[in-house]
């Protein structure tokens, strides 16, 4: 191993420049956002790694960063920290990202009584047009929750049980893989259940009907699966035991892919949107929509309103007499 590749020395490059008041900022902002606001991990890491970018590039042109240069700063210097990574080609998706991460330093650093750093209001968030999630047809949905459709696969039969439950939940309940995954064996919904808690975004529960047909699958995995499964442990496991990991279904998902001939596009969580949009399509009412969903936003579930516009235009312009008038 290289000098500078000890684990010491790994370690002291992924630190934030700056003297040790920012550090110990750094520190307590990243464990608050753990702690009190109940990010993720992955997110949590992302922020972090923002902040870091961001405390790189002031270090390169103005000395080592400290709280009061943060403070100072103007809106310039943040212009041109977007403008440098713009140049770089991220995306503006990715930059929106980063400048909420530094927004929410400042607004730390402003709780802590440090100061506001002003110029972050000031910047306007790059544009980003929101992406249209792409529901799979009707059909192919129901055949992916369907286990008959992977019976010639070399897998015991539970596994192939377990699979179809959850993407039975992912379509028929409009859950999120983790919150499907998160269930536990006591809150297992089985015949004669009509309704489930599940964990979402943010800690928040939220209560989801469950039709009967989700309700048979589960019955049906429960029913074959040969592991114990303790009341208070993981409704879905693994071949070894463990919770399931939602890399598996991710797997078990593209091998259906294959097989029912459907784009790259048709993941996990295209089910859930699925789910939405179908039902946005036999008149379900918006704002039971985002309750199922559990979107904090009705202004998110209203995306599904332009799914479906699309699709009636689509089915506008290849069937109506005068689309094809015009198109000639």
């Amino acid at each position: 191993m290289r000098p500078n590749s000890t684990p010491a020395a790994i370690a002291a490059s992924l630190l934030p420049p700056g003297d040790a008041g920012l550090r110990a900022a750094v520190e307590g902002w990243t464990e608050a956002l753990a702690r009190e606001r109940r990010m993720s991990a992955n997110t949590v890491e992302a922020y972090r790694r923002d902040l870091r970018q961001f405390l790189v590039h002031l270090a390169e042109r103005r000395g080592e960063p400290t709280i009061t240069m943060l403070i100072a700063l103007k809106v310039r210097d943040v212009r041109a920290f977007m403008a440098a990574r713009r140049a770089e080609e991220i995306s503006g998706r990715s930059l929106m990202r980063m400048l909420a991460g530094l927004r929410s330093f400042g607004r730390y650093l402003e709780r802590e009584g440090h100061g506001t750093i002003s110029a972050l209001a000031a910047v306007r968030s790059p544009k980003v047009p929101r992406r249209l999630p792409r529901p799979l047809p009707v059909a192919a949905a129901v055949a992916m929750t369907d286990v008959a459709i992977r019976a010639d696969e070399d897998r015991e039969p539970w596994v192939l049980a377990r699979d179809a439950a959850v993407l039975a939940l992912l379509y028929g309940a409009g859950l999120r893989i983790s919150e499907a995954l998160g269930l536990r064996r006591i809150d297992a919904p089985v015949p004669g259940v009509d309704q489930v808690t599940v964990l979402g975004k943010g800690g928040k529960e939220r209560m989801v009907p469950i039709l009967p047909v989700v309700a048979d699958a589960v019955a049906a995995y429960l029913a074959a699966c040969p592991l114990p499964l303790p009341p208070e442990g993981p409704l879905f496991v693994g071949a070894r035991g463990g919770p399931l990991s939602p890399r598996i279904i991710q797997y078990a998902v593209a091998r259906l892919r294959g097989a029912l001939g459907l784009p790259d596009g048709a993941t996990p969580h295209a089910l859930r949107h699925s789910f939405a949009t179908h039902l946005l399509a036999r008149q379900g009412e918006l704002r039971a929509i985002q309750e199922l969903l559990g979107h904090a936003s009705l202004s998110t579930t209203q995306l599904y309103t332009q799914v479906d516009a699309a699709r009636l235009m689509s089915a506008y312009e290849a069937a109506h007499p005068r689309a094809r008038i015009r198109a000639a």
